[in-house]
């Protein structure tokens, strides 16, 4: 078993509490990265060590770097991120700009803040993705872009590192029972009803409904539990030979075996049918 220093990001709620909690039961020495204060305090009372860090602030990745001194990294597990969900056609471009600023350029960002205490410690760069970076469903292009981004910048990554002794893994989850699902609903009614027209509804309403279903689905019965996907991060940062990509979930193993044999027009036969049951 290995162990060290894991830095988690977007460790407040979710996934990357999860894997915090998760990462010191296995003998690391996790530290969760979060934004507010309260996040901070509430996880310091169950004896994990905190930093303050919004991916998208280039004063607070460089202030938990400075702390962190020459102190060796295990491991970075960069998982802080957001969904935005609505009709590419009406998604105002600021949105999407938001987006790829948090789910990518965000964790590139931590990533080249935090690349030489990796490599002191010979550590690994978990990339948390989604199924969503294989197979792009509608009405969330904007968070498939930023997915579909983070698959390529992590296999050109791994591929620069290849002899430094810092390996770099995707973590490919379907449906999670996490609050970005619920956020990302809300947001997008709050797109709807101040940023889109009226043809928007006509146009998009009942697949925007089924979406929202399904949605409601996973969050409260089909997902699986973030717990589910820390234990395949600690797979990751402790296998001898670990996988470049691990898929969690049935639905994401069947949605990729699906995108890998069959075609595109039947992807998007499928996809239209199950939204519209």
């Amino acid at each position: 078993m290995r162990t060290g220093t894991v830095l988690v990001t977007g460790a407040s709620t979710g996934i990357g509490e999860a894997t915090a909690l998760h990462l010191r039961e296995l003998g690391f020495d996790p530290i969760a990265a979060v934004r507010k204060d309260e996040d901070a305090e509430r996880l310091e009372t169950r004896g994990l060590r905190t930093t303050r860090i919004d991916v998208t602030d280039a004063d607070q990745i460089a202030a938990a770097r400075d702390a962190l001194g020459d102190e060796p990294l295990a491991g970075l597990v960069n998982n802080a991120g957001i969904a935005v969900a609505a009709p590419l056609e009406f998604l105002p471009v600021d949105r999407l700009r938001q987006q790829l600023e948090i789910n990518l350029i965000g964790q590139v960002a931590v990533t080249q803040a935090f690349l030489p205490a990796l490599r002191r410690g010979r550590g690994r760069i978990v990339n948390v993705s989604s199924i969503g970076g294989r197979v792009a469903p509608p009405l969330v292009s904007a968070y498939a872009a930023s997915k579909f981004a983070l698959e390529g910048v992590s296999d050109s990554l791994r591929r620069e590192l290849r002899g430094q002794g810092v390996d770099v893994i995707l973590i490919e989850p379907g449906g999670v029972k996490t609050p970005i699902w619920t956020k990302a609903t809300r947001l997008a009614d709050e797109m709807i009803g101040d940023d889109m027209p009226p043809e928007a509804e006509r146009l998009y309403g009942r697949m925007i409904e089924a979406m929202r279903a399904r949605t409601k689905r996973i969050d409260e019965k089909s997902g699986i539990e973030p717990r589910e996907v820390a234990e395949v991060i600690g797979t990751a940062l402790n296998a001898s030979r670990p996988r470049t990509r691990y898929l969690v979930g049935r639905d994401a193993k069947t949605r990729a075996l699906m995108a890998r044999v069959l075609p595109d027009r039947v992807m998007d036969r499928l996809i239209a049918r199950a939204l519209s049951g």
